[in-house]
């Protein structure tokens, strides 16, 4: 069975331009969706900056090694060596550690489908497409599912994954004399690879069909780990084991709950290592500042890609010759960029007016010189142009 199937397929102008127009309603769709993606984002970044800021400068530092009950219900920072009473276990394995995490990753070797198109304008408006499916085999953590590869015959792979992974926290998981919370043990995260040399023991260890093999630090389930087959297992194992730990939360008992601040956000923070206040509070606002922007692209590009939709009629009708309709999709692809770009400092704008109106105003006055900059292009004139023109 060849392992590259190529498949040529046209597609006429008529058609392309009902599919087009049918594009529309999910381009404006996408369009709509940006608005208060982009909205939501900046009152979250607002939200969550204030917060810190206001956990900042509730939090006092204490001790690890004593849980003191006059700083119950306050916000406490400390850090301290993490202990745990006994072993982790992985109940389907044996596999034992000493440390907060045990990761079991799971992946099993089988066919994957490759898809690569490449389309060509005809003249009238047509298209020629041709899809090129390609098949190798290699280890993936999920299914993949082969009765929807275009060529299912001789790629088959099996139904299901035989073992899952898995993860098993350690329980209770001390900070000195503070007990962490499995929140907090959820934002614990830098694991390390751990080699097991024992062989499995527990209830998915044995298959009298495939048993189990040590095999690279893991275990193995199939014939020969040098020379795997589809449907062969392998299990790696991975820890989440810091020596120290620092963590800001309201001091509940002996553990930590996380901090409602006045400005609406909550504050729970963890990380590895022997860290001050102050430098995971500056830590927490950059990773606020990162995901604003991040979230920023994603709403730009959302509607971005839903202008291009909802313009791509207009590129199609001029696909009757092909030049044209690829310098008119060139043409539109750029105003609908700027078009993104401008409506989307309008809508970030109108969210900071709320809250920094300062900021607010001097963004809303960006954004109408953007749009009044592509409104002078529209018609063909810049606002130069038009200046030069009026002095001759």
């Amino acid at each position: 069975m060849a392992n590259s199937v190529s498949v040529i397929t046209g597609e006429s102008w008529f058609s392309r331009l009902i599919g087009s127009i049918g594009s529309v309603l999910v381009g404006l769709l996408l369009f709509v969706a940006s608005f208060p993606l982009l909205f939501w984002n900046e009152s979250r970044a607002v939200k969550t900056a204030r917060s810190l800021s206001e956990g900042a400068r509730a939090a006092v530092s204490v001790a690890a090694d004593r849980v003191d009950p006059g700083n119950e219900g306050k916000l406490v920072h400390t850090s301290g060596a993490v202990t745990m009473a006994a072993p982790v276990v992985d109940p389907d394995f044996g596999v034992k550690a000493q440390a907060i995490k045990l990761i079991r990753k799971v992946e099993m070797y089988q066919w994957q489908e490759k898809k690569k198109s490449e389309t060509r304008k005809k003249l009238g408006g047509g298209t020629e497409t041709v899809t090129t499916y390609s098949y190798d085999k290699a280890w993936l953590p999920t299914v993949a599912n082969s009765s929807a590869f275009h060529e299912p015959n001789g790629h088959q792979n099996p139904d299901s994954m035989p073992i899952a992974s898995a993860t098993t926290l350690a329980d209770p998981v001390h900070l000195g004399a503070f007990k962490l919370s499995k929140e907090q043990l959820d934002k614990l995260d830098e694991t390390e690879p751990l080699r097991v040399d024992q062989p499995p023991t527990g209830p998915l260890s044995q298959d009298s069909r495939s048993p189990l093999k040590l095999a690279d630090g893991g275990y193995y389930r199939g014939a020969d780990p040098t020379s795997p087959q589809v449907g062969d297992v392998r299990i790696r194992f991975e820890i989440v084991n810091p020596k120290t730990v620092s963590t800001v939360g309201v001091q509940t008992g002996d553990t930590f709950a996380a901090y409602q601040a006045r400005a609406g956000g909550t504050v729970l923070l963890v990380a590895a290592g022997s860290h001050g206040a102050a430098e995971m509070f500056k830590a927490a606002q950059d990773a606020n500042k990162t995901l604003t922007w991040v979230l920023r692209a994603v709403g730009l590009a959302i509607m971005f890609f839903g202008l291009l939709l909802i313009f791509r009629p207009i590129s199609v009708l001029g696909d009757v010759v092909p030049l044209v309709g690829t310098m008119l999709g060139a043409g539109l692809g750029f105003f609908a960029f700027l078009l993104s770009i401008a409506l989307s400092l309008v809508t970030i704008a109108i969210a900071w007016v709320f809250v920094r109106p300062v900021l607010g105003m001097s963004l809303l006055v960006l954004a109408g010189a953007a749009l009044g900059l592509l409104i002078a292009r529209g018609r063909g004139r810049t606002p130069a142009v038009a200046a030069v023109r009026g002095q001759s």
